[in-house]
């Protein structure tokens, strides 16, 4: 039977193959072995020696058993919680006892600990860690997350709201029959931005809300406005948090063309390499006092949604490359795999 938590939400395994997850685990190793070495030495320079000889052991059995992990990953996460909660215990303790007796001949038997002591101590520090990630998982995911997820969320679409009924009604006299048009697309936005912010959503479909968005945005500035996309090699079926590529644009548009007299050009590039997918945003920078608070604010509220949903296998840089100013996201390739990779259009 799956395991749930207070809130009657499935807990799960951590993901092994995140780098945060990774991260966690190795630092925690680490500090165990700092742990046992002070326990057994009396001066610094002995600690020192000590420390190094033990984590030259232990490094090989930490980074095996982390790719063991990670390859059998996907599998464990489909056993009922308790079934795959042992197994990784199991294969936590097994890796390691096997690299030490691996290495024993070729130390000519001088390990400082026994098979069974490393059992032990892996068995320990495997429980230690899989109750850690089962309360981490418990506390954050069913409440805290989602709170925090929806009101980030929340704070984007006013603004949202605010800047596509501006290119409405910038056409409500002028063009009465395209503001009505410009309306029904952002009836179609409106629709999508309610979705919930606790799941992911097909790139593609991010994709289309940002370039409606632009398309509304374009019906205002008129040619002043450029966009260029360079999405040929963007995975379609990848899934990223939604309402994170159109703050971007909403981004470019306010702070680096709207302050300019003349056109500039708003370019988004997105694409996949191995298992990361990249998104790219660039636009010009109007003037040094455009890149004001407004924008980090966005910037950082894009960045905490990454790390509520990616923890640190998602990356967001952002800094000015001579007359542009560069967004770099990188999140990783996944995927809904119950479903096939969706092939619809792109409105070009």
């Amino acid at each position: 039977m799956e395991k749930r938590n207070h809130n009657n939400r499935h807990v799960e395994l951590p993901n092994f193959c995140h780098l945060g997850v990774n991260l966690r685990i190795a630092l925690t190793v680490e500090a165990a072995l700092v742990a046992g070495v002070v326990a057994r030495v009396a001066d610094s320079r002995a600690f020192y020696d000590e420390f190094i000889a033990l984590s030259a052991l232990a490094q090989p059995a930490l980074l095996l058993t982390l790719l063991a992990l990670c390859a059998a990953g996907r599998w464990l996460r489909n056993l009922p919680y308790r079934a795959g909660e042992g197994l990784a215990l199991a294969l936590g303790v097994a890796v390691p006892v096997l690299v030490a007796l691996w290495l024993a001949p070729l130390l000519g038997g001088q390990l400082p600990f026994s098979p069974f002591m490393v059992a032990a101590f892996a068995l320990a520090l495997g429980a230690l860690l899989l109750g850690y990630f089962n309360l981490r998982a418990r506390a954050l995911s069913p409440a805290i997350t989602e709170a925090r997820l929806q009101a980030l969320q929340a704070r984007i679409r006013p603004h949202f709201l605010f800047n596509s009924l501006n290119a409405v009604l910038s056409l409500v006299r002028s063009d009465p029959r395209r503001a009505e048009r410009a309306l029904e697309d952002l009836a179609e936005l409106f629709r999508a931005l309610m979705g919930d912010a606790r799941q992911l959503v097909p790139l593609a479909d991010e994709i289309q809300l940002t370039r409606a968005y632009l398309e509304l945005e374009q019906l205002r500035l008129g040619d002043r406005l450029g966009v260029v996309w360079h999405v040929d090699k963007m995975p379609a079926d990848a899934l990223i948090p939604p309402l994170v590529i159109q703050p971007l644009a909403e981004n470019a548009v306010y702070h680096g063309i709207e302050p300019r007299r003349d056109a500039g050009e708003v370019s988004l590039n997105i694409y996949r390499s191995a298992d990361r997918v990249h998104i790219v945003v660039k636009n010009p920078i109007a003037t040094e006092t455009s890149l004001h608070k407004g924008n980090r604010i966005a910037l950082d509220n894009i960045r905490e949604r990454l790390m509520l949903h990616f923890d640190l296998d998602a990356t967001l840089k952002s800094e000015p490359m001579g007359a542009v100013y560069q967004v770099h996201i990188v999140i990783p390739y996944t995927r809904d795999h119950t479903q096939p990779a969706s092939a619809r259009p792109h409105r070009r």
